[in-house]
């Protein structure tokens, strides 16, 4: 397996970007042992490129980035805006001197029709990914879309969703982005997805089934890293939970449990979890 171990910006800090925090942020990633960090990128795109490549070069860390799409920006219902959002961010990508845009890119996060996806939704979702995927490329841009629970979402929940749309499509710069998270809510196991995507299958977020420490809750980890071995995965596992003390985020994620660890101790002990689960 080629991986490369990473976290969140969100492991650190809220999704708000600011420059000081997302320069504390890779500076924990940093300290912390990992090899990349994921910048959820705003949808301002407010982020200075120029500053952000000195401090990773000063901190020598790798970087991705993803993109979640918002209400605003709901592909079936405003693709116009939802195409321009995503392009932008394949800028930005660029900018950064990365080739990979993880993300929610298939609907805006807690927007429902109050009925399953339609085929003609369907269609629209792959005009814009045709589009964007077109648009990528020429930046050598490559597109990851997450699946993620019903709870906020109809549109793609499981791996077979999105990888349904993505062939419709026919581009090769369209890949599958994963969540344990999601994965433990919708999927029938943690094998067969994995194994379904092969190759498609790019970016994780790897986080338990309550977002907290790695190994601490319901998700099959055994089953889960036989599965990635069993297809020799090659890609990005990065580690998505979040703590109560950080501030704010009890509020930005819906966290009201207090977390029994703080952001350093989540991610030292979920690092450690994954590097000896590698093995």
């Amino acid at each position: 397996m080629n991986i490369k171990i990473g976290a969140s910006l969100l492991s650190w800090i809220t999704p708000n970007w600011t420059a000081e925090a997302g320069k504390y942020a890779i500076e924990q990633t940093a300290k912390a042992g990992f090899d990349l960090i994921e910048i959820l990128l705003p949808n301002s795109m407010e982020i200075d490129a120029k500053a952000v490549k000195k401090q990773l070069k000063e901190n020598h860390l790798d970087v991705v980035c993803s993109l979640n799409l918002p209400k605003e920006a709901h592909i079936a219902f405003y693709p116009k805006e939802a195409e321009k959002l995503i392009k932008n961010a394949i800028d930005k990508t660029s900018d950064l001197e990365t080739n990979f845009l993880g993300g929610v890119l298939h609907g805006g996060i807690g927007v429902f029709s109050g009925n399953p996806l339609s085929e003609t939704e369907k269609n629209t979702i792959v005009e814009v990914w045709s589009s964007v995927a077109d648009y990528a490329k020429e930046k050598g841009v490559n597109i990851a879309v997450e699946p993620i629970n019903r709870y906020e979402s109809y549109v793609c929940n499981t791996a077979e969703n999105v990888l349904e749309l993505i062939e419709k499509t026919g581009k090769d710069n369209l890949f599958l982005h994963l969540d344990t998270f999601h994965m433990n809510i919708e999927e029938n196991n943690f094998r067969d997805p994995i194994l379904l995507a092969n190759q498609k299958l790019k970016h994780i977020h790897v986080t338990e089934s309550h977002r907290g420490m790695l190994g601490e809750g319901t998700v099959n980890w055994n089953q889960f890293f036989d599965a990635l071995k069993e297809i020799n995965f090659e890609g990005n596992l990065v580690l998505e939970n979040f703590s109560s003390s950080i501030p704010g985020m009890q509020q930005m994620v819906s966290l009201w449990q207090k977390s029994p660890y703080n952001a350093e101790q989540l991610a030292l002990g979920s690092l450690n979890f994954i590097k000896q689960n590698l093995i």
